[in-house]
Formats: structure tokens, sequence, C-alpha cells
């Protein structure tokens, strides 16, 4: 077995994991009182962990049938794994907060596949795969087009049905729209920051040459 079939192999394994972890994420919120069908689909997590699923499947394929990843797929890959990387980061953060604040969240199995596990195995395979484009820059410009999207779909919708999927999201359980604005722009930092950082990983001196520039532009 060649390394690249390899990570082929692993890549459908991970996506396998998603799509188990997704359902039993499903399958745990029938349980809660206030389930709705519409607000499952509508977490930023249920949402990046299937974009994941479909890239990571896409990308298992494309090593199957090529030497060497395409830069599309790969600033596909990067864009995914910037949303499930930052999920999990902001639900830490919430869990974390929750235990300074005398409640608890419960965590069942399948959101810490989707939270932790299943990013930290893409941020594994972004490292470590030899095989990728070499991204360009711009490409942060196109990272943080679906969360801001997200965002304003979110922040519209709310208010309509009466529901957010995350409290900061939610003027009345913060201090008001200028909190709420707050946490939005530490968000759209965050996924900045490690879209920037995923980028620069592929940038690295060490990494290999093989690819011409995307789209044929100067780097």
């Amino acid at each position: 077995m060649t390394t690249r079939t390899a990570f082929a192999l692993a890549r459908l394994g991970l996506a396998a994991a998603g799509i188990f972890a997704l359902s039993g994420y499903f399958y745990y919120t029938l349980g809660v009182a206030t389930f709705a069908i519409a607000n499952f689909f509508s977490y930023f997590t249920v949402q990046s962990a299937i974009a994941a699923v479909a890239v990571i499947v896409t990308a298992a394929i494309v090593a199957l049938r090529r030497p060497t990843d395409p830069a599309w797929v790969d600033m596909l890959r990067a864009m995914v794994t910037t949303y499930i990387l930052v999920s999990g980061v902001v639900y830490g953060i919430i869990v974390w907060q929750s235990s300074s604040a005398n409640y608890s969240i419960e965590v069942p199995w399948s959101s810490q596949l989707l939270h932790f596990v299943i990013p930290a195995c893409a941020l594994i395979d972004w490292m470590v795969d030899p095989f990728k484009a070499r991204l360009p820059w711009k490409y942060l410009g196109w990272a943080i087009v679906f969360p801001v999207f997200w965002l304003v779909f979110t922040l519209i919708r709310g208010p309509i049905v009466g529901w957010y999927p995350y409290f900061f999201l939610d003027a009345r359980q913060v201090s008001g729209p200028g909190e709420t604005v707050f946490y939005c722009l530490i968000i759209v930092a965050i996924i900045t920051g490690i879209a920037a950082l995923l980028t620069w990983i592929t940038r690295l001196k060490r990494m290999p040459r093989h690819l011409l520039p995307p789209w044929g532009s100067s780097l």
C-alpha cells in the first residue's frame, strides 16, 4: 500500500466517523424537549461537519486517483478543517465557562467526536499530508464567506423563530447587541487566524514544491 492510498483510506474512515457522530448527535437531541429538525441543522457545528464529510470523501477519492492534490481540493479541505476546529474551540470555551458559572453542560460521546476528536484528526491529516498544494494568501477571504453568511442568517432567523443555536448570539442572554457583535468579531478573528495558520503550513520550506502556484498566479 502506498502512502497516498493510506491517506485516502484514513480519510474515508474519518468521514465514516463523521457520519456516525452526526447520527449519534441527532439521536441524542431527539431526547431534548425543545428539539426541532430545523434547529438541529442550523447549528454551525452540524453544518460544518456535514460539509467536512463531503470534502473529506472528495479528498479521499482524489487521493486514490491522483498523485497530488489540486489546489481547489486543498482550499476546500482548509476551509472545512478551519470550521470544525472553530466549532471545537468555541464549544470547549462554552463548556469551560459553564463550569465556572455553577451549571453544567452534558457532553455526550457524539458531541465529543464532533467537537474534539474529528477536528483533531483533520488537523493532524492536514499537518502531515505531504501531497497538498501550496495555497495562496488570498484564500483567507474565501474562508470567511460561509461563517459570515451563517451569522447573518442566524441573526435574522433567531428573532423570527425565537431560538438561537448559541447563547451569545441572543442579545437577551448577554448584555445586549453590543456584546453579541463583540462575540461575533471574536469568532471571525478565530476563523481568520486558524485559516491563516493552515495556509501558512502549506507554504513552509519543508513542504514539497511539485505543484504550480494555483491558477498560475504569482505568490
